[in-house]
Formats: structure tokens, sequence, C-alpha cells
């Protein structure tokens, strides 16, 4: 029997880059959001802790599924192995947000009245 795949996502959120990782990854229900589920985190001896996973555990525990922008999302990974989930300062790196609507509607001001060309 096959295993489950693990996704690996990392997105940006409030000025920090996370690191998480799920088992379903699709486009969800909501227009411009990425849908995770069943989010993974490590099965690690309860005697050594990664304060960087538990800050990550304690921020989404209780969430069965969660809706990502797609603009913040950095890139998603389908992946062998499960990592550490962590989360780090967006600061110094060269990671930014796109700061473009996703939809532009047509016409001049929004008001959806095509432009004369």
């Amino acid at each position: 029997m096959a295993s489950e795949s693990i996704y690996k996502i990392v997105f940006a959120n409030q000025g920090k880059v996370y690191e998480v990782y799920a088992r379903h990854v699709s486009q969800g229900g909501l227009f411009g959001f990425i849908e995770i589920e069943k989010l993974v985190f490590g099965a690690r001896s309860t005697v050594v802790l990664d304060p960087t996973e538990e800050k990550i555990k304690t921020e989404f525990a209780g969430v069965r599924r969660s809706y990502l922008p797609m603009h913040p999302i950095i890139r998603i990974d389908e992946v062998d192995e499960q990592g550490v989930s962590k989360v780090r300062d967006a600061e110094g790196s060269n990671i930014a947000q796109f700061p473009i609507p996703m939809y532009t509607p047509q016409g001049q001001g929004g008001k959806g009245e095509p432009t004369e060309r």
C-alpha cells in the first residue's frame, strides 16, 4: 500500500516565514486561497523539544483546516519525509509579498466599462 503524501508548505505571515507539513493541499472553495488540512507535527521523543515546532503546534492547536491566501505562499513541495515545522523572521531575507491584486475589474475606475482604444 502506498503511503499518504506529505506536503511542505512555506508561506509568509506577519513578518515571519512559516514552514509546515500537511497531508492534504488543494485549491479550496474560497477564490484566491489554498486549503491545507491534516497538519503533521513531529512524533519525536517527548524529552527533546524543539521550541519553534512547539510554537507552531500551539498556534495551530485545534485547527482542522486552514485557508492561506495565494500571494504569501512561497512554495509547496510534495516530500518523501516529514521535516521539522519552523517559524523564522523574514527580516534580512529576500522574500516579499507580491503586491498586486489577483483580479482587476475591466474599464476605468473599476466600473466594469470597457476602455476605449
